[in-house]
């Protein structure tokens, strides 16, 4: 038996079943790697040894990659792209320190055959690669990475407790060992900044500097071991990377050093600098480790939110009793045993009588919710009472946990506008740096040549641009982490750059201002016709629509006549209503009048009602009564005093619309406009020059919130992998429209506070290290600082 690497239960040994009807990936003229021997129905698990056994800051890895290609373990981070062909896999890259790291990464992949697309943030580290399985594979794209020195995981793996506490162990050991060390160095360099000159007799001198070297000899080739292997994987694919300054100064100050230790009468003089450069190491060191912390912390939200799912759960053997099994390998059929405090593998029904369930994640409420049996639960809400069986009802892909994972991956591996603005401006700047530190030496070689090399060192230093480059990320993946909390989805991290800067705010009624569940307040029908029909064709049209109206004469007509009629061909007209055919061919419609062919006084009073008619006229009006969402006049409120603009676009009669417009609050009304007009009225609005943001259902209104510069879609009910929205609100609550303006706003006011404080950094520190005023030890502290002061101002963002 293998044991799983990253289950949750320490060396518990299982063996779920492989599935040998999965689909590979993998096309059939592409030969797959052999597959290792094991027992019959064992798993094949993440290799022990080799994958977690490389260490970082190593120049080539040299994991077993094959397990990538695994048709089982690729679903849970690769999905097929139809009819292109293509997949698109979401990894994570180990051993990256910084933006150009991820230029690396990038141009490795996309010089490989089959790579249509790779594209890396530097900030979580996560890879997204669009690649085309006819022409290669993934452990071939893994290996090509692993032979510059970077590991792909997938993101469940690289984010289990294990690999997370090796990497902090690596960390925390090379930190260790710059600190004893320049604590050692420092105790023998202080006689010399105590005493007189020629007060330590000239031996002692030389004894403590070759001590000095001795104890920089691990500083050097072991705790400088990432900067220089980041160094290197830069300068072999012929770019800058800002480990490279760091690696030049690090190594000049070495070797100088120990020239003079050598020979102390040659041309670079008597002076060593060994306490300086392992000071700067431990100062570098230290702030990469917290920064390394701390950008956890940031991506850390959606990190958690994306990995609430356990690894193994117990499932019900034929015979009787459980197994413990991969999520893997789950089956829609089987029943399952969820504990006390762990999360739902799946979407299923509860076979038990009673479960106290939270879904804040998947539904935007704050409070436990109870289900009873026979009703159903959903992949990622936890379980907050006693053992539960459940019956998997839908696994994998098809939950609606995945599209919201889904959601979040593309989310966090998207660059802002600000962030590619930063790296491109940030890789000329290296080698202006560069440039500067050499012309400072030479101009400090012809005044004092001992203070020369010090000059340029903390240039090269204290100019590394990392703050700039995690001014943007760092704020955004923040406020993303903090939103999904509380039940609100970003779809692509630019949208706060949108968000922060519209001055209108227009609302669709139904469903947004509204409750998307309608109540029916009565029935009327034409003489002579049947409520019993009207209901089975009322029904089974409904059926055919996600409009919040169908679905709720859907759900009565259920209940009011079982049997529906037999309509086919259906055809929907967004914003109007259905169509569908009677097996005689004849038509029959369900929707507004103007739809049914109907003058709009059909209705019995001002009520907005569905009319149902066929070829030989109206047959019915269900005739509704709407009630307002409980917080919708105190957001719109809330709006007004944010200074922002408040528009009603409505497709229902101007009555209706202006009576929910006067109880809320909102200024314009524009109703009874179809799908066309209300792109048109967007359209017309950014024409007079205000930045829109669009709230709506997101069922029947994606043109226009795609049209709009930024947008909301509310409700639970919304497909998340077709929502054209930028926000998904799934409380539905319109007051989270609000706070997330809010956020918005607070977050480019954080983007800017960063660019500003890494600019004015430089501004400041340069001069200061071209005129000798600043130390390479001091330089390594403000480089540090500046990336801690940029994360530690985005992590405010997560309390916002």
């Amino acid at each position: 038996m293998l044991t799983y690497v990253n289950g949750p239960k320490h060396g518990v040994e299982y063996a779920p079943p492989m599935n040998p009807a999965a689909p590979a990936l993998v096309a059939s003229h592409v030969p797959a790697p052999p597959a290792p021997a094991r027992a019959a129905g064992e798993a094949l698990p993440w290799p022990r040894a080799d994958w977690l056994g490389t260490h970082r800051g190593s120049l080539t890895v040299t994991d077993d990659f094959a397990i990538l290609d695994d048709p089982v373990e690729q679903d849970s981070f690769t999905r097929s792209l139809a009819p292109e062909g293509e997949a698109e896999s979401v990894l994570v890259v180990q051993g990256m320190y910084c933006a150009a790291c991820a230029d690396t990464v990038e141009s490795v992949l996309q010089g490989q055959p089959g790579v249509q697309r790779a594209q890396v943030h530097a900030a979580t580290r996560r890879l997204t690669l669009r690649w085309d399985p006819s022409r290669t594979r993934l452990s071939s794209l893994a290996r090509a990475l692993g032979d510059n020195g970077y590991r792909l995981l997938p993101m469940q793996h690289a984010l289990s407790v294990s690999e997370r506490l090796r990497e902090t162990r690596q960390a925390l050991w090379r930190l260790f060992v710059a600190g004893f060390c320049m604590m050692q160095v420092m105790m023998y360099a202080w006689p010399a900044y105590v005493t007189a000159p020629g007060e330590i007799p000239p031996d002692i001198t030389q004894l403590l500097r070759w001590a000095s070297w001795v104890i920089s000899l691990p500083v050097v080739f072991f705790a400088s071991g990432p900067f220089f292997a980041s160094a290197w994987r830069d300068l072999r694919h012929g770019r800058v990377g800002m480990d490279t300054p760091v690696s030049i100064g690090i190594l000049v100050t070495f070797l100088a050093s120990s020239a003079a230790t050598f020979d102390p009468t040659g041309p670079w003089g008597a002076e060593v600098w060994f306490d300086s450069l392992t000071m700067f190491v431990f100062f570098l060191l230290g702030g990469r480790y917290l920064e390394h912390k701390a950008r956890d912390r940031t991506a850390g939200a959606l990190d958690g939110l994306m990995n609430r799912l356990p690894e193994v759960c117990d499932r019900l053997k034929p015979e009787g009793g459980y197994e413990s099994v991969s999520l893997r390998r789950l089956r829609v059929g089987d029943t399952v045993r969820v504990q006390a405090g762990q999360a739902f593998p799946a979407d299923g029904e509860l076979l038990d009588g009673l479960a106290m369930v939270d879904e804040a994640l998947l539904t935007g409420e704050s409070h436990p919710v109870s289900i009873q049996a026979g009703q159903g639960v959903v992949a990622g809400s936890f379980n907050l009472g006693g053992p539960v069986r459940v019956r998997i009802d839908r696994i994998g892909a098809d939950t609606r946990f995945a599209q919201i994972v889904q959601l979040m991956e593309r989310a966090s591996t998207e660059k802002p506008r600000l962030a590619v603005l930063a790296d491109r401006v940030a890789a000329p700047f290296l080698v202006l740096v560069l440039l500067a530190a050499a012309a400072a030496g030479f101009y400090w070689w012809q005044i004092d040549h001992t203070q020369a090399l010090a000059v340029a060192v903390a240039v090269l230093i204290v100019t590394c641009p990392c703050a700039l480059s995690l001014a943007t990320p760092a704020a955004m993946l923040a406020s993303a982490g903090a939103l999904a909390r509380r039940g609100v989805l970003v779809r692509r991290l630019q949208a706060f750059e949108a968000l922060a800067g519209i001055d209108a705010v227009v609302f669709d009624k139904t469903g947004t201002l509204t409750h998307d569940q309608l109540a029916l307040h009565k029935v009327t029908l034409r003489e002579g016709a049947s409520l019993s029909e009207a209901w089975a064709l009322a029904g089974a049209l409904a059926e055919g629509s996600l409009h919040p109206v169908s679905r709720m004469l859907a759900r009565e007509a259920r209940t009011q006549q079982p049997d529906l009629a037999p309509l086919a061909g259906h055809t929907e007209r967004a914003g109007q209503g259905m169509q569908a055919l009677r097996p005689d061919g004849s038509w029959v419609r369900l929707g507004s009048a103007a739809h049914c062919g109907l003058a709009p006084s059909v209705a019995a009073d001002d009520r907005p009602a569905v009319h149902l008619s066929d070829a030989n006229g109206w047959i019915a009006s269900f005739v509704l009564q709407e009630s307002l969402r409980d917080d919708a006049a105190a957001a719109v409120a809330a709006l007004h005093a944010l200074g922002v603009c408040t528009w009603l676009l409505s497709g229902d009669r101007e009555a209706a619309a202006r009576q929910v417009a006067q109880v809320v609050g909102v200024e314009h009304v524009i109703a009874g406009a179809s799908p066309e007009q209300k792109l048109a009225e967007i359209a017309a609005l950014q024409a007079r020059g205000l930045k829109v943001a669009m709230v709506g259902d997101g069922l029947n209104d994606g043109p226009v919130l795609a049209r709009a510069d930024t947008s909301f879609a509310l409700g639970q009910a919304t497909p998340l992998a077709q929502s054209q929205s930028d926000f998904i609100v799934q409380s539905g609550h319109v007051m989270d429209v609000v706070n997330t303006l809010a956020q918005a706003r607070a977050t480019l006011r954080t983007v800017r506070q960063n660019l500003a404080w890494a600019a004015a950094y430089n501004v400041v520190s340069v001069p200061l290290a071209l005129a000798g005023y600043m130390p390479p030890w001091l330089a390594g502290l403000g480089m540090a600082a500046s990336s801690l002061l940029v994360i530690g101002n985005a992590l405010r963002l997560a309390r916002h």
